[in-house]
């Protein structure tokens, strides 16, 4: 891996790292403010063994140029994860920084809470005000809500998207496996052939579900903030605009929701 010979000033520089279950998403903060966000695979061991030596990742905005770490002034990774195996090779990498629950300043949260959705739910709180109520659509589907006090109320996960396409593709005899890209618009409710049958199934029943618990938040908190954010949160939005506008309207889409979560961590409320 080549090193860039211009001179850094990496004072003023972090990098945000979430380990997904699926994929690494990355943040690039500059004078602490979120600058660019981008997402890689994840990496095997070897690979990490290479970086540590090296002080260097293979991530970039622009991802033909590596950003390198000079050895004499490192970039401060900031390392939050869900993928214990992961979060053992990273934290071999020079100057991390690990965010656990103990770091975020929400009352009553049980010790298996999700990181990601701990800090999504800070950084909605800490934008957009609380109560709120933060909706994750991404290889799961997360519902996680907290009062005025910034108290915990509670949850739910179910499966993604993306993962019941693929656990019906991969997990029965006769059944296509059908890509979220697949689905550009609203299928029919009652549908003629097997795809639009799996389409229907699936969208419908996440977008009933995703009312039901709205609605069941807002008769709650009746002021409260809705939050949803998620690769899939601009997916998810576009089908409910269509099948509850309504409904709609009330959501605030912000896909870094777990990165800005990270900053007020770091940097307080401003």
């Amino acid at each position: 891996m080549k090193q860039n010979t211009q001179q850094q000033t990496t004072e003023n520089l972090w990098l945000g790292l979430m380990i997904g279950n699926s994929r690494l998403h990355w943040a690039l903060f500059v004078d602490n403010t979120l600058n660019s966000t981008w997402d890689t695979e994840h990496l095997s061991t070897s690979d990490m063994q290479q970086l540590a030596k090296t002080n260097t990742l293979p991530v970039s905005p622009s991802s033909t140029r590596p950003i390198f770490l000079s050895s004499n002034l490192p970039i401060t990774l900031v390392l939050a994860s869900v993928v214990p195996t992961q979060t053992k090779l990273w934290q071999t990498y020079p100057n991390v920084r690990l965010i656990t629950l103990n770091d975020i300043p929400i009352k009553g949260m049980y010790p298996t809470l999700g990181i990601d959705r701990a800090l999504a739910l800070y950084g909605a709180g800490q934008t957009y005000g609380f109560p709120v109520l933060v909706i994750d659509v991404g290889t799961a589907l997360t519902f996680t809500g907290v009062d005025h006090q910034q108290r915990l109320i509670g949850g739910a996960i179910l499966p993604g998207l993306s993962l019941q396409l693929n656990s019906l593709g991969r997990n029965t005899g006769q059944l296509p496996l059908l890509k979220t890209s697949s689905i550009t618009s609203l299928p029919p409710h009652f549908a003629m052939n097997t795809k639009e049958a799996i389409k229907s199934g699936v969208i419908y029943t996440l977008l009933a579900g995703t009312k039901d618990f709205i609605d069941s938040w807002l008769s709650l908190f009746p002021d409260s903030k809705i939050a949803i954010t998620g690769g899939d949160c601009n997916l998810l939005r576009g089908y409910l605009q269509k099948y509850d506008p309504e409904i709609a309207t009330k959501l605030i889409a912000e896909k870094n929701l777990t990165f800005l979560g990270m900053g007020k961590i770091l940097f307080g409320n401003g």
